[in-house]
């Protein structure tokens, strides 16, 4: 089924309009230990930013702060599971790229996550990068389109699995220069880097901090960034969106909450979290996670999750893919 822009919009909006009631319990919160809910391992990337804005929340709100890793089906359980919660502003998502690909590439849900999680704020952003074995032919991004469209379906593209932030990247880069590859999941990406420095696999849209060493040592070739802007961590890199025009994918990451809590939770919450990313010593920490900082008030991290969900939504459509 199409999924319109408005209606995303829409929802988005409906999600940040919450309750305006119970002034006497938002001056009272926290009441009790805040908990970040994260859909994946300890030490991954979502980890590592959800400990860093817990840290930083729990300074500023003199409050003890847990992360909690519930993982499981790409993050849809962390997601339920906060969907789940008590509206009080205790229970906290670290939402991320995975939770808008989701929301069409699972075709049956629990919960809606644009209508069942309002947003809070984002947090930061990181793109990937286009990494080929050092032995490929083409050095570049128009010379990769070249060989992919004389050599269609013959190159492999690694991924850390079907649906995942890596994986839908490839599909867009696909369906943007009408190219094809041959899609080889891997259960994470460990083991899909892995094939690519022994040349199982040719390509593979992989994480920056992940790969950034090997690109250094020569064990992979770096030809492309996905973000709109050069890297400072590879400025020799072009943006792929140099060559293709309109594209642009990244791993993004904020926070939400329970649909129903409080607007004053929000905002204050909201607040804390853009007053640490303006904090030099939180923003050097999170760029080292391999993005920029994206500061915003819940209204337009609403917006920016409807759009990221709507994109992906056409991409998933298009690539065919379906949850294993």
């Amino acid at each position: 089924m199409e999924i319109h822009r408005r209606h995303f919009l829409q929802l988005a909006t409906s999600a940040a309009a919450i309750s305006t009631a119970r002034p006497a319990f938002a001056q009272s919160y926290p009441s009790q230990p805040i908990r970040i809910i994260v859909g994946y391992i300890a030490g991954g990337p979502n980890d590592i930013v959800a400990r860093l804005i817990g840290q930083w929340l729990s300074e500023r709100l003199n409050s003890q702060v847990i992360v909690e890793n519930r993982t499981g089906a790409n993050g849809n359980i962390s997601t339920e599971m906060v969907a789940r919660a008590v509206p009080d502003g205790h229970t906290i998502l670290l939402a991320s790229a995975p939770n808008a690909i989701n929301a069409t590439f699972y075709q049956k849900l629990p919960f809606n996550f644009i209508r069942d999680i309002a947003p809070v704020a984002s947090i930061n952003r990181a793109p990937l990068t286009l990494i080929v074995t050092p032995s490929f032919l083409a050095r570049t991004v128009p010379e990769f389109i070249a060989y992919l469209k004389a050599n269609p379906g013959k190159v492999a593209m690694a991924s850390g699995g079907v649906g995942s932030t890596p994986h839908v990247s490839g599909e867009l880069f696909q369906m943007l220069t009408g190219t094809k590859m041959l899609h080889v999941p891997y259960r994470g990406a460990t083991p899909a880097l892995t094939d690519l420095m022994s040349g199982q696999v040719q390509a593979y849209f992989a994480t920056v901090p992940g790969t950034l060493e090997h690109i250094r040592s020569g064990r992979v070739r770096s030809i492309g960034i996905s973000s709109a802007t050069p890297l400072d961590a590879l400025p020799d890199v072009p943006p792929i969106g140099n060559f293709v025009p309109g594209y642009e994918t990244s791993n993004w990451y904020g926070l939400g909450v329970p649909r129903g809590t409080p607007a004053e939770i929000v905002e204050r919450l909201n607040k804390e979290v853009n007053a640490g990313l303006a904090d030099p010593r939180l923003k050097a920490r999170l760029n080292e996670v391999g993005g920029t900082v994206l500061t915003g008030s819940p209204s337009d991290f609403g917006k920016y999750i409807a759009e990221e969900t709507e994109k992906w939504a056409k991409v998933v459509h298009f690539s065919g893919a379906k949850a294993e």
